[in-house]
């Protein structure tokens, strides 16, 4: 059995004991904790059992921090930049679930970036708030960003396939309150993967002294191992050509009405270990529960073909779900079938969903994510390949999808069930995958690798506690 520590939370989905469980939900952390140590101590607990309750209790000693807000807190930040912000749009959003909350010791607690929820969401609070949203996907609708993305997709569509010659430079540094002289730390940073549509791939400066993950790696990273003398970056600078060739699904989404040039992995066949390992369940978050199992046979009855329930799918999570950044993944349980259940998530919350659905009717699918790597955006991001035959290897981004519904562009909507634009970095192709060197201790995201993760002799350090950047330097048609 693999010992490493983040390995437990395949054992979530067995469930915190209903004592522990009534702690948590009415916010008495500490209590919960204390539940949870008697259980670890205790030699009849079974060994299931104890790997979800390790799991638990990190992810309970971390909640407080994501949602560190009092009411009356949340409104001060809001009125920062909406003087006439009032209680009662506040609770309408927290009825509506655009803002997350906890109990914390019986008082509601707010999460920490409901305010850049709202002004990503909703067009008209940003305005009042005087925020400029950046990068495609949260710009709006007429903005240099949206407007740059669409004439991509045209281009997409006139000529077959694009190219861009990307450079991004990526770093992390522990943060001086936390550095100790001579403390030995360990350093991860996410690199190209090897994979289709990603080509050419030059590592052009890098801090001396790294490990190199192979091409094919599921999570593929740049890792440091060094005794800190000096408190500096660990710092890599890569650049790679991406092609985003085009499918037209338009018309009936057979293989004579679909592009035919090879440029994403189409043409490729799954061998049957390949078909049978993207349509399997991955506890704790992929799971086909009774009520993804119900969900995924209503959208699907009728269906008369594989493409038409990955569609009905996709326009299920874009038409009817809303945007809300979220908490770190650490914290959270059953990701895909609470997006069914609440209709709230983000990028990689709906991608899970997406792909949770497609597996459980036997559509291969599998997790994607790295960055966008626009010309004056570099941001974290996540998305799904499904596999349909004849056609092969498809996208589907339901993130970028429900932008588009924001910004009124059934077009680009449509265009994201299939395809993606060529502003991407596809490090991991797989979700909680180990990385090539692992991480000893508690990783960041357990999941999933975009920012890097930093780790100490002694234990692996919060995002609180590590400086990290990441700038596209060059993003070039080629």
């Amino acid at each position: 059995m693999n010992d490493n520590i983040n390995e437990n939370f395949r054992w979530l989905s067995m469930g915190l004991p209903e004592d522990i469980l009534r702690r948590k939900l009415c916010g008495d952390l500490e209590g919960a904790v204390r539940l949870i140590d008697r259980r670890l101590a205790d030699k009849k607990t079974p060994e299931a059992l104890r790997r979800c309750l390790t799991a638990e209790r990190e992810m309970i000693l971390r909640l407080p921090g994501d949602y560190p807000y009092t009411k009356e807190e949340a409104l001060r930040k809001a009125r920062e930049r909406i003087p006439d912000f009032t209680e009662k749009e506040f609770d309408e959003r927290v009825d509506a679930g655009t803002i997350r909350w906890i109990y914390q010791n019986g008082e509601q607690r707010y999460f920490d970036r409901f305010f850049e929820t709202l002004c990503k969401t909703e067009a008209g609070f940003a305005d009042r708030a005087g925020v400029v949203m950046r990068g495609a996907e949260s710009a709006g609708g007429d903005s240099p960003e949206t407007r740059r993305l669409k004439t991509c997709i045209r281009q997409m569509k006139e000529e077959g396939a694009v190219r861009r010659r990307i450079r991004v430079r990526a770093s992390l540094r522990v943060k001086d309150e936390y550095f100790v002289p001579g403390m030995k730390v360990r350093a991860h940073l996410p690199i190209p993967a090897d994979c289709a549509g990603q080509t050419d791939i030059l590592f052009e400066e890098m801090t001396p002294g790294a490990a190199v993950a192979p091409g094919d790696a599921l999570q593929r990273t740049v890792c440091w191992e060094e005794e800190l003398m000096e408190n500096h970056a660990f710092v890599i600078q890569y650049s790679y050509l991406r092609t985003a060739g085009y499918q037209n699904l338009e018309a009936a989404g057979t293989a004579e009405s679909a592009a035919q040039t090879d440029f994403s992995g189409r043409g490729e066949s799954l061998t049957p270990s390949e078909w049978s390992s993207l349509t399997r369940e991955e506890a704790p978050h992929i799971l086909f529960t009774p009520y993804i199992r119900e969900l995924a046979l209503e959208l699907s009855k009728g269906a008369d073909s594989p493409l038409e329930k990955a569609r009905r799918f996709y326009d299920y999570i874009t038409l009817h779900m809303t945007y809300t950044y979220m908490p770190s993944y650490f914290s959270l349980e059953n990701i895909a079938e609470n997006c069914a259940r609440s209709f709230t998530g983000d990028c990689g919350v709906f991608a899970l969903l997406f792909l949770t659905l497609c597996r459980f009717v036997k559509i291969p699918a599998c997790w994607q994510s790295g960055l966008i790597t626009e010309p004056d955006f570099c941001g974290a991001h996540d998305w799904v390949r499904f596999y349909i035959a004849p056609l092969g290897w498809l996208y589907a981004d339901p993130s970028y999808g429900l932008a588009a519904v924001r910004a009124g562009d059934e077009e680009r909507r449509r265009f994201y069930f299939g395809n993606i634009d060529p502003f991407r970095m596809t490090a991991n192709q797989a979700f909680q995958a180990p990385f090539t060197v692992e991480k000893r201790h508690w990783r960041a995201d357990p999941y999933d690798n975009q920012v890097g993760e930093l780790e100490t002799a002694e234990r692996g350090l919060r995002y609180e506690e590590f400086e990290r950047s990441k700038e596209v330097l060059l993003c070039r048609e080629e």
